[in-house]
């Protein structure tokens, strides 16, 4: 049973790394981008870095919100049908 709950919590920490991974990494590549940009111009605006990072962010999770879904479907059946032969103990 705890190699179970191991292998499940395992499993879901990849899932949250393999799903955020690419916003996250997007994010951090625009805000670069966005900061160069400032220093070369010296316009300190706060929302000049937040909202290109949340446009791509946003577009991004739409253009690959289909693929994350599936992801997340695939592990939850993954769950569901491994759950019983370990309910007995």
């Amino acid at each position: 049973m705890e190699q179970f709950l191991v292998q499940i919590c395992r499993e879901a920490l990849m899932m949250v790394v393999i799903i955020s991974g690419l916003p996250v990494g997007i994010s951090m590549v625009v805000g670069l981008f966005v900061s160069l940009i400032q220093a070369t111009t010296q316009i300190q605006e706060q929302t000049l870095s937040f909202v290109p990072k949340m446009l791509v962010v946003l577009g991004l999770l739409g253009l690959m919100g289909y693929w994350m879904m599936a992801q997340m479907i695939r592990f939850s059946q993954s769950l569901y049908e491994a759950f019983p032969k370990y309910l007995g103990g």
